[in-house]
């Protein structure tokens, strides 16, 4: 059973979900959109029980976390400035390892770039880590989709207010659209129709999600809808509008390179490595310089530890070991 603490870090009072040994090397676990530290509910008594100490932030703007308001204050600088100072707060006398799923893994890739004092290994679920590119991801998505006049979720959530008056109207039923359409029994259609148009709503043409999930219990969608009703979606959506600031941050690094052992999740049918014709796992190589595996689960969609849930405990719990050992 989880513990919660808040902890004030870069200017900003955290929620942290926490379990495990006082005295336990410190993982910490970074959640995705539109998640919380609750998307790590699977992880955290496995590894408190194999001794390590677990701390699974809200993100600034989720939850129990402070939210500002400006788009500026959700670029990556920031976010990992709190990861960093939330390291340095509950292990202030050793490094930690740092995972994260979906945006929450740029977040682990990046602090443990940036901060390699505070974090010694990184782990990515759903989404790989690779050198920056010549033009921020948010236009190659414009080239690829709204250039074509294709709709995509990531363009439509750049106007600010927008997708926050669609998301917020019944946060439940939004909930469940994403969590749906993003796992390996609904990508079928949902948030990338073939036929969608530039402009459309989110969720024209995307049906009720009625199907029930087996890994996501009614209780499940019951926390997080509550969660979203109460903080709202502005925060978490700011995110997605820091792409040119976020690719101006990191091509300004000297060494974008990530020397830390790493490690890379993600499902087999998870879309996001779809969203552009090209192998973004094979781009990791020259990224990280001491990758120690890439696992591709069967069958999983786009919420791998929650999908998979035992599967990316065997995982972690291997890689950690061998960190040890």
């Amino acid at each position: 059973m989880q513990d919660f603490v808040q902890v004030d870090a870069n200017g900003l009072s955290h929620r942290v979900a926490v379990a495990g040994p006082e005295t336990g090397p410190l993982v910490m676990l970074v959640h995705g959109f539109p998640e919380s530290w609750y998307s790590w509910r699977h992880q955290m008594a496995p590894l408190a029980e194999a001794g390590y100490r677990v701390a699974a932030p809200d993100v600034r703007g989720y939850g129990g976390t402070d939210k500002p308001h400006a788009i500026a204050a959700y670029g990556i600088e920031p976010i990992t400035r709190d990861m960093a100072a939330l390291a340095g707060a509950l292990s202030p006398n050793a490094p930690v390892v740092i995972v994260g799923h979906d945006h929450g893994a740029p977040i682990a890739w990046t602090s443990a770039l940036t901060h390699p004092d505070r974090f010694r290994a990184v782990c990515g679920l759903s989404v790989p880590y690779t050198l920056p590119g010549p033009v921020p991801g948010v236009e190659l998505l414009r080239q690829i989709y709204t250039q074509q006049g294709k709709f995509f979720y990531y363009i439509y959530f750049q106007d600010e207010g927008v997708a926050e008056a669609e998301l917020e109207a019944d946060p439940r039923r939004s909930i469940k659209a994403f969590y749906y359409y993003a796992s390996a029994e609904g990508m079928t259609g949902g948030l990338l129709p073939a036929n969608k148009l530039h402009g459309a709503p989110l969720f024209k043409g995307m049906p009720d999600p009625t199907p029930d999930m087996a890994w996501f219990s009614d209780e499940d969608l019951d926390y997080y809808a509550s969660e979203f009703a109460r903080s709202g979606f502005r925060g978490p959506l700011n995110r997605y509008r820091n792409g040119h600031a976020d690719h101006a941050f990191m091509s300004s690094l000297k060494d974008p390179v990530i020397h830390q052992p790493s490690l890379f999740i993600a499902g087999d049918k998870d879309p996001v490595l779809a969203f552009v014709e090209v192998d973004t796992v094979a781009l990791m190589a020259p990224a990280l310089s001491n990758l120690q595996g890439t696992h591709l689960l069967p069958g999983c969609g786009h919420w791998t530890q929650q999908e998979r849930p035992d599967a990316v405990n065997r995982i972690l719990l291997d890689w950690l070991g061998a960190l040890e050992s």
